[in-house]
This record gives structure tokens, C-alpha cells and sequence, in this order.
């Protein structure tokens, strides 16, 4: 009795320092994303020169490492969660392609002017003096980073452009009224919040349903996969370079649409001109079954998580280092305009924050993205992964300010959807069948009970996920707006 008791007390006693241990581990994260921000004080104050506003420009500097952060923390997971999910890259590699390639578009592709107002959100003319416009630009970039933080908290991936336009809105707002807004370019905004995801997860779904009827359900898949699987993958090459053109290398090289249009057609060429051999030999001896299908894509994907990631680094920079820069150029200017040029020092801890963001705090927005919406395979992650290029792609060509996290996250969605809405109609088919007693239309052999218990309708898109992501986007520009309205009268009384 006494060794029973011993027993269960050390088990109590193990599992109390087992749990101790995971939540001390749960607090090195923050540690170092603290320390992290003391090197970004220490590095700032290195490199601002004496001046009336060089405390301010350090602060500033502070919160846009905290807003890198959180964006590496949340944005990041669009590009890499799929391919996780689908097993084609571990969570490390996932982490380092991911770093590697967001802190070398940020800095080599990023470009040296951002519009610091956030695409026309307001309009600094109307701003009274310099001092409003730098708290204005420090409480925007403070409250969507706050937001994002509290999103990447509940497991919900947002938009972090989206966070800033509220944030710069909301500041605005309380500095000089609703005049400020551009409320032209804010309805835009709000129309994207819609068509982002449906376009995303439409396009997502119709490529997934050309690889299902057209491989899949094939009786001979390898043949199947033979002809069709270089042109999915040499269609990829095309929209990447399409895409990396337009949006990665833009700050930088401004091309026009025939040239983009050229060099997708001849990266088009090129990718299934060297891919269908590779497929040719792949093939051979390849077992006749989805499992051997599904291996062709794991190249294409990792490879598009590369280039998404380098094109989000470009772009998505901003998002934290462009307030920064407008706060940096008006502080040592004393001019409130409408285009700055970004120091490196600047890009540099917008670049290193993300990644830093990414490694600390990203995998818990990875596995949300890739496990947790629905169930992910290689060509269902291949389909994410190329409907968020083309879906860019169409939305520039229209103006149109889409969220590459809302279509990221909508095509998860529309993948999950089209798999329920495909099963449910192959049950039907099965039951039709039974009924009539009649054979299977793919494998010929006799419907049995089984298969149709099997083929019910099920719901492979978690629904309480589905509502937490949806309300974080419809809430995320206001709740940003908000905060960014309190600080900054925060600030303005502290500071009168």
C-alpha cells in the first residue's frame, strides 16, 4: 500500500515538473523576441544621429521591430502552412526556406520608396503640423501591431496590410477628423475583404477538380499523371514569374504587361520542356495509386514556397517599416511627404523581425493555415499555392487591393469545400448505383454497403475555425482603428 502510494505521488510529482518544464518553454519564445527588441533599441540608437526627435525615431524603431515580428509571426504562414501541412517540408524547413527567402525579398527586392500613407488611406496635407503627423504614424503602427499580436494569440491568420490601413485610418481620424480619409480607396479596401477569399478559394477549387477528374479518377493514374502533371507544374513557372515580376521585383523593375506577358509564355515553355522528361522518368515502375501521384507535386510546392515567400518579404516589408520610414524622414526633414526613401538600417529590422517573428511565433499560425482548416496533401497544397499567384495576378490587373492572406486562406477553404461537395456527389452515385444494382462506374467491381457507408457526406472544413478566422477579417480594420484612435489621444494628451 505504502509502495502504491510512493508511486502515484512520484508520478503526481513527475508530471507537475513535466508540465513546469513546457511552461517555462512556452516563455523562451517571448524572451528572445524582447531581447530581439533591445537589439533593435541598441542598433537604432547606434545609428540615429543627435537631434531633437532622435528619442522618437528610437521608439518608432522599437515598435516597427514589434510589428516585424508579429508579422513573421502571422503573415509568414500563408506562404509555407500548405506545405506543411501536406508533409512536403517539415516545420524547420519550412521555417528556414521561409526566412531565408522573406529577409532576401525584404532587402533585395523591397525597394527604397514605399508610399508611407498606405496607398492615399489619408491625406498628410491636411495634417497640422509635423509632431501630429509623427504620433499619428507611431499610434498606427503601434495599434496593428497590438491587433496582429492578439490575432497570432487566437490562432487566426489576418491580413497585417489590412491592420496598418485601419491603424493609419484611425489615427488620422482622431488627429484631424473623418475629413483626412480617402474613403474612396477605404470601399476598395472593404470589397477586397469579400473578393479575396471567394477568388482565391474558387480558383483553388477548379484546379483541384481538373487534378481529381483528370488524374485521379483515372484507372490508369501514372499515364494520367504523365501527360497532365508538366503543364500543372509548367503553368506554376508561368504565374510565378508572372508574379514575381509584378509584385517581388516592382519596387526595383517596373515591367510592362507584353514583357511580363513574354517572359511567363517563355518560363511556361522552358519548365515543361525540362519537366515532362523528369515526370517521363518519375513515372516508371510508379505504383498505380494516389500515394505515387501525389509525390510529383512535393517538388513544385517547396519551390513555390520559396517564391511566395520572397515576393511577400518584397511587399509585406512595408507593412512595419513604412510607418517607421515616414516618422524617420519627416523627424529629420521636418516635411510631411508623400514618398520617402527607407534607410537600410530600417529595411534591415523589418527584414530581421520578420524572421525572427517567423521562428519564434510562426509555427503555431503554420499548423492553423496547413492542419487545422482541412486536411492537406501535396496537389491539394499545389492548388493553394497557385491560386494565390494567379488570383494576385488578376486582382492587379483589375486594381483591385486583395489580401494575400485572405487568399491564401480562402483557397484552404475552397479546397476543403470542394472535397466535401465531390464526396457527398460520389455517395450519391454510389447509392444511385446500389440501388440499381449496378457495378461500379470506376473500379467495375460490385457497390457494396460499405463503400456507401464510407462515401457519406462528411465535414472535412472545421467550422468553429472557419467562424474564428471570418470574424478576426471583418473586425480586424475597425478593432485596429480603434486602437490606433486611443493611443494616438493618448499620446497627444501626455504629451500637450
Amino acid at each position: 500500500m505504502v509502495k502504491e502510494t510512493l508511486d502515484k505521488d512520484l508520478d503526481r510529482i513527475e508530471k507537475i515538473g513535466f508540465q513546469a518544464s513546457q511552461s517555462s518553454g512556452s516563455y523562451k519564445p517571448l524572451a528572445l523576441a524582447v531581447l530581439f527588441l533591445l537589439i533593435v533599441w541598441a542598433f537604432s540608437a547606434s545609428v540615429t544621429t543627435t537631434g531633437e526627435h532622435s528619442t522618437l525615431i528610437i521608439i518608432a524603431a522599437i515598435i516597427g521591430g514589434y510589428m516585424a515580428l508579429n508579422i513573421g509571426a502571422n503573415d509568414v504562414a500563408n506562404n509555407v502552412g500548405p506545405a506543411v501541412g501536406s508533409r512536403a517540408l517539415t516545420m524547420l524547413g519550412a521555417l528556414v526556406i521561409a526566412a531565408i527567402f522573406e529577409a532576401a525579398g525584404a532587402i533585395l527586392a523591397g525597394g527604397d520608396v514605399v508610399n508611407t500613407i498606405q496607398k492615399g488611406i489619408i491625406n498628410p496635407a491636411l495634417m497640422q503640423s509635423s509632431e501630429i503627423f509623427i504620433w499619428a504614424m507611431m499610434s498606427a503602427l503601434f495599434a496593428a501591431a497590438l491587433w496582429v499580436n492578439v490575432a497570432t494569440w487566437v490562432g487566426a491568420p489576418v491580413s497585417t496590410t489590412h491592420a496598418v490601413v485601419g491603424g493609419v485610418m484611425g489615427a488620422g481620424i482622431a488627429a484631424e477628423g473623418f475629413a483626412v480619409v480617402n474613403w474612396d480607396t477605404m470601399s476598395a479596401i472593404a470589397a477586397s475583404w469579400v473578393i479575396s477569399p471567394i477568388m482565391g478559394g474558387g480558383i483553388a477549387a477548379i484546379f483541384l477538380a481538373f487534378i481529381k477528374y483528370n488524374i485521379i479518377y483515372k484507372k490508369d493514374k501514372v499515364a494520367a499523371a504523365r501527360r497532365w502533371v508538366p503543364l500543372l507544374v509548367a503553368i506554376m513557372a508561368g504565374v510565378f514569374s508572372a508574379y514575381l515580376v509584378t509584385k517581388g521585383f516592382k519596387k526595383i523593375w517596373k515591367a510592362d504587361p507584353i514583357t511580363v506577358f513574354i517572359l511567363s509564355v517563355a518560363f511556361f515553355a522552358l519548365t515543361f520542356a525540362a519537366v515532362r522528361p523528369m515526370i517521363n522518368r518519375a513515372a516508371r515502375g510508379m505504383e498505380n495509386r494516389n500515394k505515387s501521384v501525389r509525390a510529383l507535386f512535393t517538388i513544385p510546392l517547396i519551390c513555390s514556397a520559396a517564391l511566395l515567400s520572397f515576393a511577400h518579404g518584397a511587399n509585406d516589408v512595408a507593412n512595419a517599416v513604412g510607418p517607421l520610414a515616414a516618422i524617420v524622414s519627416t523627424s529629420t526633414t521636418g516635411a510631411i511627404g508623400a514618398k520617402v526613401g527607407i534607410p537600410l538600417w530600417v529595411m534591415l529590422i523589418g527584414a530581421a523581425g520578420l524572421s525572427a517573428g517567423l521562428f519564434l511565433f510562426g509555427p503555431k499560425l503554420i499548423r492553423a493555415v496547413g492542419e487545422q482548416i482541412t486536411k492537406m496533401n501535396p496537389m491539394r497544397a499545389y492548388c493553394v499555392a497557385l491560386s494565390a499567384g494567379i488570383t494576385v495576378l488578376i486582382a492587379s490587373a483589375f486594381g483591385l487591393p486583395v489580401s494575400s492572406t485572405h487568399i491564401a486562406v480562402g483557397a484552404v477553404f475552397g479546397v476543403g469545400f470542394f472535397r466535401e461537395w465531390d464526396t457527398e456527389r460520389r455517395a450519391r452515385l454510389l447509392r444511385a448505383n446500389l440501388r440499381a444494382e449496378k457495378i461500379h462506374p470506376e473500379s467495375n467491381l460490385p457497390v457494396t454497403e460499405e463503400e456507401i457507408s464510407n462515401n457519406r457526406r462528411k465535414k472535412l472544413v472545421r467550422r468553429s475555425q472557419l467562424m474564428t478566422i471570418v470574424a478576426a477579417w471583418i473586425i480586424t480594420v475597425p478593432c485596429a482603428a480603434l486602437l490606433a484612435a486611443g493611443i494616438f489621444l493618448l499620446v497627444a494628451y501626455f504629451a500637450t
